[in-house]
């Protein structure tokens, strides 16, 4: 371990400043690692020569890369089928019928990481909703992190990626071979709209949104941005939109009363009261 309890603290505040993650002493073997392999990828000699660029430099690329290196970026394809299923079964066809005649739909991934949860909820509309063709649909995708958002727009992943729960008969009509990884197709990619939004700060213009997946995001945040995030969720979701975090969240109406739990089957989602 090359960093000290002061650095440490020190890239906390960062964090906490820059996003509003909190990290507690038990990831400082993380911070450890992650920014020594930052400082390698720099051409650095040493972390200590990061946190010393840190403290003496204003560059905000550097700022940057320290905050791209601490987020947690763990996601999949079809990351909790049980969720996906009931997106499937249950909560689109609900909100199909409640939005019959505007013809309109809105969904938005918060905190997409590298794309695989937006283009799952892609490919479970073009695969099991072909009347959404003549639909007015837009598909959010957003994270913090330009450079998570530069490879979801490319849409390439690795075999691995794509065989941690993506079905193989959608592997195959969705996706084409790309040398030694897998593209998603044009008419997938298309549908996602990409955008960089740090969920703590000001939010730029959004359509009133169906469903919200907002998962596993808010468990790395304190309190104060916890409530701030939902006051915002409140005012931006459609009468009868869903917001859904992940299965291990503390319950978001702890956080702001105005939201009400709603059971879909082994789901639980939200809804404005």
């Amino acid at each position: 371990m090359t960093i000290s309890n002061n650095d440490f603290y020190y890239i906390q505040n960062i964090l906490r400043k820059q996003v509003g993650i909190v990290l507690g002493m038990d990831k400082l073997y993380l911070v450890d690692s992650r920014l020594t392999t930052l400082a390698q990828q720099r051409g650095l000699t040493s972390l200590q020569e990061l946190l010393f660029q840190l403290r003496t430099q204003s560059s905000p690329s550097l700022y940057q890369d320290v905050v791209d290196a601490m987020l947690i970026n763990e996601t999949r394809f079809f990351r909790d089928e049980p969720f996906f299923e009931t997106l499937k079964t249950t909560i689109l066809p609900k909100i199909l019928v409640q939005r019959a005649k505007q013809r309109t739909l809105s969904i938005w991934a918060a905190a997409c990481s590298s794309g695989q949860e937006p283009y799952t909820v892609a490919i479970i509309l073009k695969e099991y909703f072909p009347q959404l063709r003549d639909w007015h649909v837009r598909l959010i995708a957003s994270d913090i992190s330009s450079t998570m958002l530069a490879r979801a727009r490319k849409g390439c992943y690795t075999p691995f990626e794509v065989n941690r729960g993506l079905p193989d008969f959608l592997r195959n009509k969705y996706f084409q071979r790309c040398g030694q990884e897998w593209q998603i197709k044009p008419e997938i990619c298309q549908m996602v709209e990409f955008k960089e939004i740090n969920l703590t700060d000001t939010w730029p213009l959004l359509p009133s949104i169906d469903v919200l997946l907002l998962r596993n995001v808010l468990i790395y945040l304190d309190d104060f941005n916890k409530k701030m995030i939902l006051n915002k969720v409140e005012r931006l979701l459609n009468p009868n939109g869903y917001l859904f975090g992940g299965a291990s969240e503390t319950r978001f109406n702890r956080l702001n009363e105005q939201f009400k739990i709603v059971q879909l089957g082994a789901v639980v989602g939200y809804q404005v009261q």
